[in-house]
């Protein structure tokens, strides 16, 4: 059954250009499908039309009109006065005034009551209870146990909160909804780890559709079993997860480049002979019109275009030598806020090169302590840096202390450059044109992001703070930062929920948690399987008595007919995969079958292994 379907959708919002254009694809009833693309491409403009919030400018978009639809957008809003928990509450608005219906026949019923009102208590009684109305208070309870949003915050004004805050609470009400379709556009945004590892096990156990919007590229691996690729207002497909999307992504560019490069190989060559035969039948007409038949032959030649290369940021940190043993060492480091200690006695040192990353749920002081170590914010112990240490630092929270200057006046008055560094350094990190003589203030937060980068690279420091540095980023603005970092040779200290930049860089790990940090000297992989490990530690081991293994009710014979039935069936799954691995050799030069083959051999493949582990139960049984 079809979920969604988008036929040659177009939306423009200035005339001549469509930011979708002709745009088609289908969504099926159960499926997770990731939406990708650069920033400003399309992709929430898409969410909001499929929600009707939004119009569109020609084609047809269908929803099923029997399921429940929620999207989670960047900005939420609700009217002002709203507490965190009403917030909550309204995903439950047609239970609430079921139950305000029963309470009302109570009090008519309570001196007597009719036939009619017993009947209509009765049905109004069912739908609270089919629809979940006495499980309120548990699935509200869960939730946001699951997000980390706590008693004291559920009382809070729903205005007073932080975008991020905003954000998880927003969820919070779209999971209550229980939708059977799910729009998610930057989940993961100001989520902490175990939130974002929460959010996942909840998409795993959902029995509806999915459509998300990320750039959390771990998260895309988890969730995602195809992607939609939004590029120049058109759809692309890829039957996979982000890893799939990339190794594909890049197979379709080399296979592509080649069929250009032939191409172009052939009509020059093409090009060459017409030429010379033009020249030689000035005098004989044979050749000529062997000549203008070539020339037609090649402008019928249907041209393959040049794959784009997306243009990228090109720039390095400036680094300085370091000498020394010790970058910086903690001895005894405590931070308290009125009762509230974020942590005490930390003992920490670390020498050259070492990647090292800052973890923790959200609140647990994580910017507060890299602060501390700067000296932006006081604390008890003793912080002592190596003499030749320059750092330098990105913070979580941008800030520009004129924000009205433009790009180009902000980098000639902070960098005191010339207006032709100004105007090369900008152009590296993508700020180009009239881009420059935008005002700071009116930035996006990656656009920020970039040009606090953009400053940070051009000094010479051995020493490298980052605090978020991935949030607002689109996936290609974050291997760009990803390819500068490797670069890098100093010490690298970062705080970051990006599982995917964590397991690139982090070789040696500080989780802060109930009030002091534990230091593991390894990857992130390795970090995981010790936490994992002392969990399981700590769980009650409950063992199971072992299933007695049945013999089919007809004895050996029936045991060996199955087994026999088995492997033919087994031997025809195996020759219909050789069928799809010839097709797949055949369609190599056509990526849109081989994408279709590839996603049936699979299939054809999963089907084999099945029947697998069925004849080696069969065989089990029969040998038992």
């Amino acid at each position: 059954m079809v979920d969604i379907s988008v036929k040659n959708l177009t939306k423009f919002f200035v005339i001549g250009e469509n930011l979708l254009e002709n745009l088609s694809f289908e969504i099926q009833e159960g499926e997770r499908v990731a939406i990708l693309g650069r920033n400003g491409c399309g992709k929430t403009t898409l969410f909001n039309i499929l929600t009707g919030q939004m119009d569109y400018d020609d084609g047809e978009v269908f929803v099923n009109p029997h399921k429940r639809l929620g999207l989670i957008s960047q900005i939420p809003k609700y009217p002002a006065g709203f507490t965190v928990e009403q917030v909550l509450r309204s995903a439950f608005a047609e239970l609430v005034q079921i139950r305000e219906q029963m309470q009302q026949l109570e009090a008519q019923m309570a001196s007597g009551s009719t036939k009619e009102q017993l009947n209509r208590y009765d049905l109004l009684s069912n739908q609270f209870q089919s629809g979940g109305g006495y499980a309120m208070d548990v699935d509200v309870d869960k939730i946001c146990n699951g997000l980390g949003i706590t008693r004291e915050q559920r009382m809070q004004l729903f205005d007073s909160l932080s975008g991020g805050e905003k954000t998880r609470v927003n969820l919070a009400r779209l999971l209550l909804e229980k939708t059977d379709i799910l729009l998610l556009d930057e989940p993961t945004n100001h989520l902490d780890l175990r939130s974002v590892e929460w959010l996942e096990g909840y998409i795993d156990s959902f029995k509806g559709t999915v459509l998300a919007i990320s750039h959390d590229r771990y998260f895309l691996d988890r969730v995602a079993q195809r992607v939609i690729e939004i590029v120049d207002g058109h759809a692309e497909f890829y039957s996979g997860n982000y890893s799939f999307y990339m190794d594909e992504k890049q197979a379709r560019f080399d296979l592509q480049l080649k069929q250009y490069e032939q191409e172009q190989a052939k009509l020059k060559q093409l090009g060459y002979t017409v030429e010379r035969m033009k020249g030689w039948g000035i005098n004989n007409r044979t050749l000529y019109r062997r000549a203008m038949s070539i020339q037609h032959r090649m402008e019928r030649i249907k041209k393959t275009e040049r794959p784009k290369t997306e243009k990228t940021m090109k720039a390095t940190f400036g680094q300085k030598d370091f000498s020394g043993d010790v970058v910086f060492q903690m001895k005894n480091v405590s931070k308290a806020f009125d009762a509230r200690t974020l942590f005490s006695g930390v003992e920490l040192k670390v020498g050259g090169g070492e990647r090292i990353a800052l973890l923790g749920d959200n609140g647990t002081g994580k910017s507060t302590f890299i602060k501390c170590l700067l000296g932006e914010e006081t604390c008890q112990g003793k912080i002592q840096f190596g003499p030749t240490v320059k750092w330098g630092y990105l913070p979580q929270i941008i800030h520009f202390e004129h924000p009205e200057r433009s790009l180009y006046d902000t980098m000639l008055y902070e960098k005191n450059c010339t207006p032709q560094t100004a105007r090369d350094r900008l152009g590296a990190f993508m700020f180009q044109g009239e881009d420059v003589f935008k005002s700071v203030g009116n930035l996006s937060g990656g656009e920020q992001s970039r040009l606090r980068l953009c400053m940070l690279m051009d000094e010479k420091i051995n020493f490298l703070i980052l605090d978020e540095p991935t949030n607002h980023l689109d996936i290609a603005s974050r291997e760009w930062i990803e390819a500068a970092i490797e670069e890098f040779e100093g010490v690298l200290l970062f705080v970051s929920h990006d599982r995917y930049f964590i397991e690139k860089f982090a070789e040696r790990i500080w989780l802060l948690e109930d009030g002091s940090i534990r230091d593991f000297q390894c990857g992130y992989s390795k970090y995981r399987s010790i936490l994992e490990r002392e969990a399981a530690m700590r769980e009650p081991v409950v063992t199971e008595p072992k299933a007695k293994k049945e013999k089919p009710k007809g004895g050996t014979k029936d045991a060996e007919k199955q087994v026999r039935r088995l492997e033919r069936e087994i031997e025809k799954q195996e020759a219909a995969i050789a069928g799809l691995d010839s097709a797949i050799e055949a369609a190599a030069a056509d990526y849109q079958e081989l994408t279709r083959l590839l996603g049936e051999k699979e299939k054809a493949e999963e089907v084999l292994l099945d029947l697998m582990d069925q004849w080696e139960r069969a065989q089990e049984i029969l040998e038992s």
